[in-house]
């Protein structure tokens, strides 16, 4: 994030993230600017072109835009840091090791969208990150910054923590409403728009982590050198969370841009000792897979979305020669079949009969009509749930299929 990172973690205890030291850094610089110009905060970010984080990379002006717009009243932001998908784990280092940056980030957000309640929703999974978020929301509540945003709102300012469901589906913005709530994580069908209609019906921006944790370094030192971190046509820096067949797994902030082939043989220091790359799972197992022919790729939203795929979250799981893909994909589509909320029918029947069409497969029990199956649920299936889930169950089973058939065809019986 290219701002200072103050934070030690000491037997499990968060010890070194004070807010007097993230401000003696430069901290809170970005929260005062937006306080004194509050107008122009939303033109700064669309100059910035700053993008959603934790999903498709929708512009974050036009997902503030219709907040701001609405009458005052209730509004919400809320800083999305449930994280449980396989691969990802950035919003989860955010909220342990930079806490106050997000904090400061949502209070942007709030400025700019005139919101009175912000909420820190995080997995209850990731204690330290809880803890961290709850601590820094502590230590916000008494600062000069927060009573001149009441002043700015002309009332109150709700700063709070809220616990997830910590399912994966709680992840999703409606279903993270509807725990903000008190309810069970839900999703529910899109239009009404959380902007539109959100928390208890008021308007409601859900923002992931990374996003407002871009937010301060941008207001402090402006949209052009935002701009100019990324490469090529992109803005910015990105998390990439790099795991799986790679001798350096970690996370890892680059430009936004940086190329896949940068990223896995020089930042990940190449493939485990005697393999060669064959796929990665991008933004996550719920997206098409890029093969060695995409080594080439800037990973950024646009030049991804090129390539039938999404950067999604930013996580990269490489597979190597030698792993089966078609056990990696049954594993992900358990892991979907799994976290289905049951609402919809055709999303809990069909990641189930996916996971079981695979794991026959997989354990040498198919026969050639199986393909036949998975090639027709992936047809069938998008577009049949309140939310993505069975989309992404769906795409990654559709990609496999389309690069590795002769894996599946090699597992069959006869």
């Amino acid at each position: 994030m290219n701002e200072p990172n103050q934070v030690m973690l000491k037997d499990d205890v968060l010890v070194g993230a004070d807010l007097d030291a993230w401000l003696a850094h430069g901290g809170g610089e970005g929260l005062a600017r937006a306080l004194q110009a509050p107008d122009a905060v939303m033109a700064e970010i669309e100059r910035a072109d700053l993008r959603g984080m934790g999903g498709a990379g929708f512009a974050t002006h036009r997902k503030w835009a219709p907040v701001a717009a609405a009458p005052r009243g209730d509004k919400w932001v809320i800083c999305n840091g449930n994280e449980d998908e396989p691969g990802t784990f950035k919003d989860r280092f955010l909220l342990e090791h930079t806490p106050h940056q997000v904090v400061e980030g949502a209070l942007i957000a709030a400025v700019a969208t005139r919101a009175n309640h912000v909420v820190l929703y995080v997995n209850p999974h990731q204690p330290r990150a809880l803890a961290a978020a709850r601590e820094a929301v502590r230590q916000w509540r008494g600062h000069a910054h927060f009573a001149s945003i009441e002043a700015l709102l002309g009332g109150a300012l709700s700063l709070s923590v809220v616990e997830s469901s910590g399912l994966y589906i709680g992840g999703e913005e409606t279903a993270v409403i509807a725990t903000v709530e008190g309810g069970f994580p839900f999703p529910r069908r899109k239009p009404p728009f959380p902007a539109e209609h959100g928390v208890h019906g008021a308007p409601t921006v859900v923002n992931n982590t990374e996003t407002l944790a871009h937010l301060p370094g941008i207001l402090r030192h402006g949209a052009e050198w935002y701009r100019g971190l990324g490469l090529g046509h992109a803005s910015g820096t990105k998390l990439y969370s790099l795991s799986g067949d790679v001798l350096r797994p970690g996370l890892y902030e680059l430009p936004m841009g940086t190329p896949l082939e940068e990223l896995v043989f020089v930042h990940g220091r190449g493939m485990l000792q005697g393999k060669e790359f064959k796929a990665v799972f991008t933004g996550g197992p719920s997206n098409t897979l890029l093969t060695r022919g995409d080594l080439d790729v800037p990973l950024d939203f646009d030049s991804v979305r090129d390539r039938r795929s999404r950067l999604g979250t930013g996580a990269m799981i490489v597979v190597s020669e030698g792993t089966s893909i078609v056990r990696k994909v049954a594993e992900y589509v358990n892991f979907f079949a799994q976290g289905s909320c049951g609402q919809c029918p055709p999303c809990k029947g069909g990641t189930f009969q996916l996971a079981r069409v695979l794991n026959r497969i997989d354990t040498g029990r198919g026969v050639r009509s199986d393909l036949a199956s998975l090639a027709n649920l992936c047809r069938l299936l998008p577009g049949s749930g309140r939310c993505g889930l069975i989309d992404g169950a769906a795409t990654v089973v559709e990609s496999s299929l389309h690069h590795f058939m002769h894996e599946y065809e090699a597992l069959l019986m006869g």
